[in-house]
């Protein structure tokens, strides 16, 4: 049986199965591919409106509350003597501040001896900081003073000693310096068994002096920082110092002069709050620009957006336009809305901001500016809370991202039939080509032998006539 596709007929079944597949499948594929356009055009505008909201939502959180808002400066008179910062929880305030004397780590050192190699003995060192111990094990394979200060350094449990070795023309010298400041971090080396010589790297603190007259002595005393703060003394372990005054960070550099104290002055923040408020008029006019290019329509291309007409957005655009409106009483200064701060709005429905007005309205009261955008019934606030609707989980985003995936899913599962079909339809009508195309080759076949039938038969009576017409006719007599 022939069953090559086309050897009977000498069609191109496979291109024409082909056309008639695509031909069958057009109408529902063209609407299946639209549908998934549509929704991966709004699951696309969703996830910019989601992203413009996230932008702004981020630039309210710092005009929330005063503190988050303003925050505070901290500038010292003296910038040699120390540095300040400071949060939004400190009182703007002003400070005279005197320091006696900074916060020191202890520092010990050995008597000369004559080269780093030198032996000093062996036994065990336990050097001891502030609570924490470390029991340094001294062999004859690590005796010497270089072996000694190795040993200390990578020793597992270093209570925060460094051991150096400082060569000067007496010799070499052993110095333990502490890391940590603060008279609680006095270091205390003790030794015990071995042949004695470690004896030579003994210390004390609490004598004040050597264990003996070979022993470490205290080239710089672990203590507290000492410093006044308007006349009153207080001491800290560090030289940063965070507890002095709430929300102030002090670091403390040098001693000042006797009876010449610097200036600490905590101020409000106006500039930073300008910067806060200035991200939030930006933020805002994205989310106002996505809005509307989501929404809207463009006349020089003559396309619409692909969220034209949607009501989440309609009701979004009318609860923020309410909200930027809205205008408190009971602030001090005239300050009760976005244009008592300079910020306007303008004819395309996007927001500028007067810095100098904002500005001016900073110097005259950050509480106040704050009371319009923060607190319980403040614009940020506010806007915060719409927001929160949006994009909160379970909200209305999350909702109709959901409806727009179960939709996408939908379609792809229409399409995974469509396909299934057509490739049924096209088996099929290959299948009914193929036999139409072998029907056809045995036509071809049948005619072919009666073609030679007739050719061979004609071709004998040919032959016949020719010899009757050539021979003679004998008769007898």
């Amino acid at each position: 049986m022939v069953t090559s596709t086309g050897i009977g007929s000498g069609l191109d079944i496979g291109s024409i199965v082909s056309s008639l597949t695509t031909a069958e499948g057009a109408a529902q594929n063209n609407q299946l591919a639209a549908q998934k356009s549509s929704l991966n055009a709004q699951v696309s505008a969703y996830g910019t409106f989601s992203s413009a909201l996230a932008t702004l939502q981020a630039a309210l959180t710092p005009l929330e509350t005063t503190s988050t808002l303003a925050g505070r400066t901290a500038a010292l008179a003296d910038t040699t003597i120390a540095t300040a910062t400071a949060t939004g929880v400190a009182v703007p305030a002003q400070y005279s501040l005197q320091v006696q004397n900074l916060a020191t780590a202890a520092s010990l050192s050995s008597q000369p001896l004559a080269t780093a190699d030198t032996t000093v003995g062996t036994g065990t060192l336990t050097i001891s900081v502030g609570g924490n111990s470390s029991s340094i094990n001294v062999d004859t394979t690590n005796n010497s003073l270089s072996g000694i200060a190795n040993a200390i350094n990578s020793a597992p449990d270093n209570p925060g000693v460094t051991a150096t070795i400082l060569t000067t023309t007496a010799g070499a010298r052993l110095v333990l310096s502490g890391s940590a400041t603060g008279a609680s971090n006095a270091i205390t080396v003790a030794q015990s068994g071995g042949d004695g010589g470690l004896a030579a790297l003994a210390y004390n603190p609490t004598s004040g002096t050597a264990v003996s007259t070979t022993a470490l002595t205290e080239t710089q005393a672990a203590q507290d920082a000492n410093f006044t703060l308007n006349g009153f003394a207080a001491t800290s372990a560090g030289n940063q110092v965070t507890t002095a005054i709430t929300g102030v960070t002090l670091n403390l550099l040098k001693p000042t002069a006797a009876n010449t104290p610097t200036t600490l002055t905590i101020g409000n923040d106006t500039a930073g709050a300008q910067t806060s408020i200035g991200t939030f008029v930006t933020a805002l006019n994205g989310l106002i620009t996505s809005v509307q290019t989501l929404t809207g329509y463009n006349a020089t291309t003559q396309t619409a957006g692909p969220l034209q007409g949607n009501a989440t957005l309609q009701s979004f655009q009318n609860q923020l336009e309410k909200i930027l409106g809205q205008v408190t009483s009971g602030n001090p200064g005239g300050l009760n809305s976005l244009s008592s701060l300079g910020i306007t709005a303008n004819p395309d429905g996007s927001y500028a901001s007067d810095t100098t007005k904002l500005g001016n309205a900073l110097t005259s009261s950050v509480s106040s500016v704050a009371a319009v955008l923060g607190g319980t019934g403040g614009i940020a606030t506010q806007l915060n809370k719409l927001i929160n609707q949006y994009t909160q989980a379970g909200g209305l985003l999350s909702t109709i991202n959901q409806g727009l995936q179960s939709g996408l899913k939908n379609v792809a599962t229409e399409q995974t039939a469509l396909n299934a079909r057509l490739s049924t339809y096209s088996a099929t009508l290959t299948q009914q080509y193929n036999a139409m195309d072998t029907a056809v080759a045995l036509l071809k076949q049948t005619q072919n032998f009666l073609t030679a039938q007739f050719t061979a038969a004609s071709t004998s009576s040919a032959s016949s006539t020719t010899s009757l017409s050539s021979g003679t006719l004998s008769t007898g007599g």
